[in-house]
């Protein structure tokens, strides 16, 4: 590659301002191109490289590099900076604001970095100096300003000479060439393809962006969803799976999230309520298995989630992790972890892949992290759980017309990562606010984890809805799962902050269901949380043995709080949602951000450690310019390793930041 002199880019630069953006109404914009010469994909050293935002396709967020390490981690410092936007987008649109939460984690393939940018382009920049080489054009018809927002990822799919780089934005399947960012043509409409189902009004979002499996796209989302506490549920487009041709764009299949007459799953919606049931599917995080051609696809709570009298049933998929076939998109095997979901125990986190070895037998394994605080382990080519699964009996609701499953998933091993159900004796009981505590809680009902929701009592000392743990942020969310092919280890990250579910009947005359939940955010004591910390845990077990490793608080908080000053407390755990990177002997992990909801205002921070990931010790911390808002990555460019991390917050713009040692 023959990149450009800062003049002559800023030359450049200048130029394709002047000359597109002058006409921007008018006319489509194409890729912005800053470097000299032509952007080639050939024979750079592959490395180690980071293939999907998750690291790889089978998503265990690992780098073999060990440039980095426990001997010199001391000596990482920030090396180069990226905005979220490039500035010729930004100076174009001085008005655009550049949002704090970017999600994109960079892709590197053959020596160059490829992520999702704050409004949703792709943009290509060089790995060693942050540099843009390119970024996707804008459509025609973004004038005044350019809305979008970006995804966690972009695909990048090869075979001989051609290639295309893939993404979602607005509801559109774009195809890209990689060298350029000019789209592929041949590729639906002009590289361009409509991803709003029939019937529906939006394709609103794909966290995870696309994955590709054996010239398969595959792709998942929402559309017009009814919401999680909303007071209707029919008609409600159903958020399938699709699989599209990689070259043409063509609709190869789809997957019915909610199944449809004639298909496996319909006798678990009662009174037919399957014909009008949606806002089920997946929004985040899949892996893939390509020898076998299974994608995994973890799916989400039902429509309204809190209560379901209207929904009697299992209700699949809902909750469920469903493998399947990329070649005909047949289910291959499930699993429901949640029964007729009324928590929003989603599988929202990645099925990580990896190999383990129980009591001497080699299995292909899949390790799903759910919002229950368990991670569910199997075969990943059969769907056998590793270690027995059972169904025990859980309380049941008195609400009217509601009707639970009698029993729920319990996974024998490994133990929970998070805390489940609260009793007394998780109420907070530090001097000065444990009496308090104890009476606010008592206001609530709480019990073991699957205590369904309560109706609110105006009557005298009446609940005022469940307490419990997890809540519905999770203990596990998109955040947590990491897998260490070399020791078999795997990593959860937990939110330890419980929430209330409660529900009341519904006024409106236009609502569907009898019952909905108004709000569910618990109380907190001047900022301190009602249970005892840590608030935010990282794990580490042993999936050879299904056994922990360890456990710790990650980063501190509230320790300097007037009521909790004077304690020596430390550890206590910050209750967000960040993600892991692992390298060949190190975890690196940030605070999380308050972009992300459900995060309280004292409960994010700017540090990024770096734990030796056999023991839990932390070997070296730094503060960024913000809060991590992405998953960590990392490759080796020309010699060198990098960790790359997006950052930014409430008050701070999104960017990139790299990190290398001297």
């Amino acid at each position: 590659m023959v990149y450009c002199t800062e003049n002559k880019r800023s030359a450049i630069m200048k130029s394709f301002q002047e000359n597109h953006f002058a006409s921007f109404g008018t006319r489509s914009l194409t890729s912005t191109l800053i470097y000299c010469g032509l952007l080639t994909l050939a024979s750079v050293s592959h490395a180690q490289e980071w293939t999907y935002w998750g690291g790889n396709k089978a998503f265990n967020r690992y780098s073999p590099a060990d440039h980095i390490d426990a001997g010199n981690v001391q000596q990482l410092e920030i090396v180069w900076q990226r905005s979220a936007i490039d500035e010729s987008i930004t100076s174009a649109f001085p008005r655009l604001r550049v949002s704090g939460n970017l999600r994109g984690t960079p892709i590197y393939i053959d020596g160059v970095l490829y992520a999702s940018n704050g409004q949703g382009l792709v943009e290509a920049f060089d790995p060693a100096s942050g540099d843009t080489l390119w970024v996707q054009g804008l459509a025609d018809n973004e004038a005044p300003l350019p809305r979008g927002s970006g995804s966690r990822g972009v695909e990048l799919w090869q075979s001989g000479a051609d290639a295309r780089l893939l993404s979602v934005r607005n509801g559109s399947l774009f195809a890209l060439d990689p060298q350029t960012g000019e789209p592929i043509t041949a590729f639906a409409d002009s590289g361009r393809l409509n991803l709003v189902p029939e019937g529906a009004q939006t394709f609103s979002l794909t966290s995870s962006g696309p994955l590709v499996v054996n010239d398969v796209i595959i792709i998942t989302g929402t559309v017009d969803g009814a919401g999680d506490s909303g007071t209707t549920w029919r008609g409600v487009q159903s958020e399938d799976v699709r699989g599209f041709d990689v070259r043409s764009g063509e609709l190869l299949w789809t997957f019915h999230a909610v199944p449809r007459e004639g298909e496996f799953g319909t006798e678990t919606w009662g009174n037919d309520s399957w014909r009008d049931s949606g806002d089920l599917g997946s929004w985040c995080c899949l892996s893939a298995d390509e020898e076998l051609g299974y994608v995994y696809v973890p799916f989400t709570a039902p429509t309204a989630a809190y209560y379901g009298g209207h929904r009697p049933g299992d209700n699949l998929y809902s909750n469920s992790l469903v493998a399947i076939d990329v070649i005909t998109g047949e289910r291959v095997w499930h699993f429901q972890m949640v029964h007729h979901d009324v928590w929003e125990y989603d599988n929202v986190g990645p099925p990580v892949l990896g190999d383990i070895v129980v009591e001497g037998r080699p299995i292909k394994a899949v390790m799903q992290a759910n919002k229950t605080g368990w991670v569910y382990v199997f075969d990943r080519v059969t769907g056998e759980p590793v270690w027995p699964i059972e169904e025990i009996p859980v309380p049941q609701s008195d609400v009217p017309g509601e009707q639970l499953s009698a029993t729920q998933p319990f996974p024998t091993k490994p133990a929970p990562i998070a805390t489940q159900g609260i009793t007394e004796a998780d109420i907070i009981d530090y001097p000065e606010i444990g009496q308090i505590a104890r009476a606010t809680v008592a206001n609530f009902v709480i019990g073991p984890i699957f205590t369904p929701p309560t109706l609110i009592s105006e009557k005298p000392g009446g609940t005022q809805g469940t307490l419990t743990l997890p809540g519905s942020w999770g203990s596990a969310n998109w955040n947590t799962g990491a897998f260490d092919p070399d020791t078999g280890y795997f990593y959860g990250f937990t939110n330890d902050i419980p929430r209330v579910y409660r529900l009341e009947a519904t006024e409106d005359p236009e609502a569907e269901m009898a019952y909905w939940s108004p709000n569910r955010e618990a109380p907190y004591l001047d900022g301190i949380p009602l249970t005892k910390p840590p608030w935010g845990r990282i794990t580490a077990i042993d999936m050879n043995r299904g056994e922990h490793i360890w456990q710790v608080a990650n980063g501190d908080s509230l320790s300097d709080h007037p009521d909790l000053e004077n304690l020596n407390l430390s550890n206590l755990g910050i209750a967000s949602r960040p993600a892991a990177l692992l390298t060949k002997t190190l975890l690196f992990i940030g605070e999380g951000s308050n972009n992300h909801g459900g995060t309280q205002p004292n409960m994010w921070g700017t540090a990024f450690r770096a734990y030796d990931k056999l023991t839990g010790d932390v070997l070296w911390s730094t503060d960024l310019p913000s809060a991590t808002t992405s998953s960590p990555m990392s490759y080796v460019h020309e010699g060198k390793q990098y960790i790359v991390v997006a950052v930014g917050s409430l008050g701070d713009p999104g960017q990139w930041v790299a990190l290398a040692l001297p």
